[in-house]
């Protein structure tokens, strides 16, 4: 197949997943057209069937603000017409379902059938997409997709809940390419941290008020009340100086680390012992995942999708969102001698259910059901 994704090319997991998914079905003969405006973070090797479109963001005086979603829909359909490109594969509602569908619309008009395949990947719904100003835009753009997926069962029934959607949607779980996120052996990395045999705490995210960052601090100033322990932060975004602040409140900035943003984040979570993830939302928790990949149980919120991952009480624990007098609890007994060898052994074994050779055939067989059903109703 000739399939074109569009995402975000940051670091935010709907990047990630919709990059690492088009480097997957690239390595098994497709050819995968990426579309975005800026190299996606993950698309860092050459490929034969890999390609990526540059959209073109003009800036005139007329506009404040740039058109983006009328550049990228015109890239879209230069894209499709001129690789002769089988479907569409966009991820994140806001704006890539909508500028695909003037897309396809701009297409049908030349003579051209293209099938849009739409990934609900979490805020697009959860946060953005309930804005009253996006609102009927998202749901108009998601019911005029050929196919619709979601990435945790969690997610689907959040998007019937808020939105007027007529369409099945298709839970399709988040993966990891354990080739990458594995076990490393980074002893000397972990010696230089922790040179006491201190136990290793490891959180990642872009550090935004919902993944609740203060509570990794205060569950870690606890903890480390009973066991010598040192934590690492990994990420950068609008919370990062408030929580620099409380650690100096806290008396805790000798063991703990702001690494910002790092790309061979899997070199840190093969030396850690513990990851915690006690976000107030999570569509599915991908950054969990990388973890337990990495033979990391997480320590957890409840919230969003992050149970169908997290197994209580035998991968981590999923306490409730808030409870750091829990959590620090749930911490102190995984870390314990006689438990943490099971724990790292079971987070990986979960782990492995999610492997991109496990998911991306399903990805093939939903790209293949859309497109029979878009030829069908031509005929």
């Amino acid at each position: 197949m000739k399939i074109g994704i569009v995402c975000y090319p940051t670091f935010g997991g709907s990047g990630v997943v919709a990059t690492e998914l088009g480097k997957a079905l690239a390595k098994v003969g497709h050819k995968v057209h990426f579309i975005t405006y800026r190299q996606p973070t993950r698309l860092d090797f050459f490929s034969e069937n890999l390609f990526y479109h540059e959209v073109d963001i003009k800036s005139y005086p007329l506009f404040e603000h740039a058109p983006y979603e009328l550049a990228l829909a015109s890239k879209m359909v230069n894209v499709v017409k001129y690789e002769q490109l089988d479907l569409l594969h966009v991820h994140y509602a806001i704006p890539h379902a909508s500028a695909a569908f003037m897309a396809k619309q701009i297409l049908r008009v030349q003579g051209i059938e293209i099938p849009v395949v739409t990934t609900l990947h979490g805020t697009d719904i959860t946060l953005v997409g309930k804005d009253p100003s996006y609102e009927p835009v998202v749901t108009f753009s998601i019911n005029q997709s050929d196919g619709v997926t979601a990435v945790s069962e969690d997610l689907r029934q959040a998007t019937y809940a808020h939105f007027d959607v007529q369409r099945d949607i298709r839970v399709i779980p988040n993966f990891i390419d354990l080739d990458r996120f594995k076990k490393q052996k980074k002893e000397h990395f972990k010696r230089a941290i922790c040179p006491h045999d201190e136990k290793l705490l490891v959180h990642t995210s872009n550090f935004r008020k919902v993944k609740r960052v203060e509570d990794v601090i205060r569950v870690f100033y606890e903890l480390r009340k009973r066991i010598p322990a040192k934590l690492l932060l990994v990420g950068d975004g609008p919370e990062r100086d408030r929580m620099e602040r409380l650690c100096r409140d806290l008396g805790t900035c000798d063991d703990v680390r702001f690494l910002g943003k790092l790309e061979a984040v899997e070199e840190v979570l093969s030396v850690a012992d513990l990851f915690i993830m006690p976000s107030e939302k999570e569509s599915f928790g991908l950054a969990a995942l990388e973890a337990m990949a990495c033979e990391v149980p997480v320590l957890t919120s409840n919230a969003g999708g992050i149970p169908e991952l997290n197994i209580d009480g035998v991968t981590g624990f999923a306490c409730h969102v808030g409870d750091v007098a829990t959590m620090t609890e749930k911490a102190a007994y995984m870390l314990a001698p006689e438990n943490l060898p099971r724990f790292k052994a079971n987070a990986l074994k979960r782990a492995k259910d999610f492997d991109v050779s496990n998911i991306r055939p399903i990805y093939e067989a939903y790209y293949e059901e859309t497109i029979a059903k878009a030829h069908k109703v031509l005929t």
